[in-house]
């Protein structure tokens, strides 16, 4: 403990944490410590963690409070149970996205460790949705406390029209796609340790309840500024052996795919969570869950 170093990044999102060894037998002490500061940054990083493999990874998940959970569509990496293979080949998540928030059981978080890395590029942004709730001029922060949306990983920003057609790229949208989930959501959720009030948006929300196509797109568009503002935001450059650990509930992030054709791959673990919650208490729900003909294997 003598040795562990948190170090901030940024304002308001974003810490190094330095003098730890990852391992799934971390003392209680330490393991404690790491998760408190995954709560108060957000995502915090570690340099130099070459050791871990695809088994250490996912065993990592009870320092944050929750177990490996796979992906609802996309089979695992080969070999593996949990691990979500992220691969250059089928292109970057280069959007500003809360992971899988189309699903009703949003992760609590995740943890990404890096394989391969281009020699220039492939940096990745998070940002602050606590701290854009925040920022919100208090008409429009009352507006996302009464608004709910829907998302799913069926619109076109979800799909393979959103880049090239690469074999790779398109099998992977197959898998995807082999189930549409629909899924109402509170455009502003109670955080389950912290309290905070946070916003979910990004790449796979589709529309506002209740509300016409134009004024759901002015909604998202300006609370979407309001979570990607600079001063909510960290950019974090990558090192083969480098983890960074999100808190989902709390943030987005956004893969920069300007390394042409250099390899990049990383291989992320999820952790399981709970159906969001909104300021008055109702749950997020599943409203349709669809096979779409597709093959998930």
């Amino acid at each position: 403990m003598s040795k562990l170093e948190v170090v901030p990044l940024a304002g308001r999102i974003g810490a190094e944490v330095r003098g730890v060894r990852l391992d799934p037998d971390l003392d209680s002490s330490t393991a404690a410590a790491l998760h408190e500061a995954w709560l108060r940054h957000k995502v915090i990083f570690f340099r130099g963690q070459g050791h871990l493999d695809d088994d250490a990874q996912a065993n990592l998940t009870w320092i944050f409070g929750g177990a490996a959970m796979a992906h609802p569509t996309v089979p695992p990496a080969a070999g593996t149970e949990f691990t979500y293979e992220v691969d250059s080949a089928v292109g970057a998540a280069a959007r500003w996205h809360t992971d899988l928030s189309w699903f009703e059981v949003l992760p609590r978080g995740a943890i990404l460790r890096a394989v391969a890395i281009p020699p220039v590029g492939g940096d990745t942004l998070w940002a602050n949705t606590a701290a854009g709730y925040r920022d919100l001029p208090p008409r429009l922060r009352a507006l996302a406390d009464d608004t709910w949306a829907l998302h799913t990983n069926g619109s076109d920003l979800a799909s393979d029209r959103a880049g090239g057609q690469s074999d790779e790229r398109r099998a992977f949208f197959s898998a995807f796609r082999s189930t549409i989930f629909r899924t109402h959501h509170p455009l502003a959720h109670v955080h389950p340790e912290t309290g905070e009030p946070c916003l979910l948006l990004g790449q796979f929300f589709v529309r506002l309840l209740q509300s016409s196509a134009a004024e759901s797109k002015r909604v998202f568009a300006t609370c979407q500024r309001y979570i990607t503002r600079p001063e909510n935001t960290v950019r974090w450059h990558w090192a083969v052996g480098d983890v960074a650990v999100w808190d989902n509930r709390a943030t987005q992030h956004y893969a920069i795919a300007d390394y042409g054709n250099a390899k990049r791959m990383m291989r992320r673990v999820s952790m399981d969570g709970e159906p969001t919650v909104s300021q008055q208490g109702r749950r997020s729900r599943t409203i349709s869950r669809e096979s779409s003909g597709r093959t998930a294997s």
